[in-house]
């Protein structure tokens, strides 16, 4: 990172990557000769990723001991950049888990999904290419920050007594078998990631910043977060955006009612417009009216849901990309979104196109767009051609079934 915060890289920058366990091998095989073909093609060898393989997960416990080896976070901290595959998760002890414990110690505090439709994706949605999203997903905050007790561990009873006791707290109707969850949503948390949803929005002039929030019931905490984005908006990106808030003043001293979203958006002569909505109610919307939103900022529960539900309206999570970023410190981990499918390991048949289109964010994020647009172009006419593999097969008609390498080979066919 340069003094004012941009992200440098060199012609040859060294990557860490994490194959990853089950169809991990498989998917990072095929992926790494997409991008490595389309770097060479984009830039005719003048500029090459030199990867370097980290250990976690179960090839790492295999050979270390460890889940996650105390060297795989040093190359995470020190390369700045880093991919992985997906990972087991141990069960029954150990860490809860990989991607939250890189996430925590990295502070990769935006879980960045973006959601589009390629044509020919088989999907249950009526017109899914009007799906067009990017959700900034808060990632280290909320109930996901781990701070749980179990019933009946002198922890819980230590809590239940403080909130009966001392917080004269009345509403927890079975206090002798319940368990307690604490959902941490702090200001500055808050802000950092709406900032972030704002300035990619501005960047990439795109319409509006929908906050998605349950302000409704959770007044201090998705209320807060709602209520700290307006004001962040308007303090520090007060000549770019235009808030519903705004609007709804204007109208308020004028004595009008306020208008619907198609005035609101007339009013606000071509800045981004930043408005909010209940997270039940957004769920809905985006069923019915997904051409309205373009990018969303949440919190991290929130943001699980949306993140899943979008990407099944555009052909599922087997194609759904994913990143953990900080901006501040330019640290990054690209990652598949789907899990690790052990049934499917080493058989050269499942879908790889979540690594890769989360190499294609990595790209954009080191400013390689030439090699991204490369890769995304040739991506959407392998699928049109439907030359795909074993999951979109059973869905089309008349498609030619590929293995997971001869997918990427003809991604590389297509550049």
């Amino acid at each position: 990172m340069d003094g004012n915060g941009n992200l440098v890289v060199p012609d040859k920058p060294i990557i860490p990557f994490i194959e990853g366990d089950g169809i991990g091998p498989d998917i990072w095989k095929a992926s790494v000769k997409v991008f490595d073909a389309a770097v060479a093609k984009a830039y005719n060898g003048k500029k090459k990723i030199e990867w370097k393989e980290v250990l976690a997960g179960e090839k790492a416990f295999n050979q270390t001991g460890s889940w996650m080896p105390e060297a795989t976070m040093d190359a995470f901290k020190e390369y700045l950049l880093s991919i992985k595959g997906p990972l087991t998760t141990p069960v029954g002890g150990g860490i809860r888990s990989l991607n939250v414990a890189l996430r925590q110690e990295l502070d990769l505090y935006v879980c960045l999904r973006p959601v589009k439709y390629f044509e020919g994706v088989p999907s249950p949605m009526w017109q899914p290419e009007k799906v067009n999203m990017v959700i900034f997903r808060e990632n280290t905050e909320d109930i996901y920050a781990g701070i749980e007790f179990m019933t009946g561990t002198p922890e819980a009873k230590k809590l239940m007594d403080f909130l009966v006791t001392e917080m004269k707290v009345k509403s927890i109707r079975f206090p002798d078998t319940t368990s307690l969850g604490i959902k941490p949503v702090s200001k500055e948390g808050s802000e950092r990631l709406i900032r972030s949803a704002i300035k990619h929005a501005i960047e990439h002039k795109l319409p509006s910043v929908t906050i998605v929030h349950k302000g409704n019931i959770m007044k201090y905490t998705e209320g807060a977060f709602k209520n700290w984005g307006y004001e962040l908006a308007e303090r520090e990106f007060g000549g770019n955006v235009y808030t519903w808030n705004q609007w709804e003043r204007t109208k308020k001293e004028s004595g009008e009612a306020v208008a619907n979203e198609e005035m609101r958006i007339s009013a606000a002569g071509g800045k981004v417009i930043i408005k909010d909505a209940i997270a039940d109610n957004f769920l809905q919307q985006a069923l019915l009216a997904p051409q309205d939103y373009s990018v969303i900022a949440t919190l991290n529960l929130n943001g699980d849901y949306i993140s899943d539900a979008l990407a099944a309206q555009v052909g599922g999570i087997g194609i759904a990309p994913g990143a953990n970023i900080n901006y501040l410190t330019g640290h990054a981990v690209f990652e598949a979104t789907h899990g690790t499918a052990p049934r499917f390991a080493n058989t050269n048949t499942m879908n790889p196109s979540s690594v890769i289109l989360s190499g294609v964010m990595m790209l954009e994020y080191m400013r390689w767009e030439a090699a991204a647009q490369l890769i995304t172009n040739a991506v959407g006419k392998t699928i049109r051609s439907k030359k795909v593999t074993i999951d979109f097969y059973n869905l089309m008609k008349d498609a030619t079934l590929l293995k997971t390498s001869e997918f990427a080979d003809e991604i590389i066919k297509n550049m």
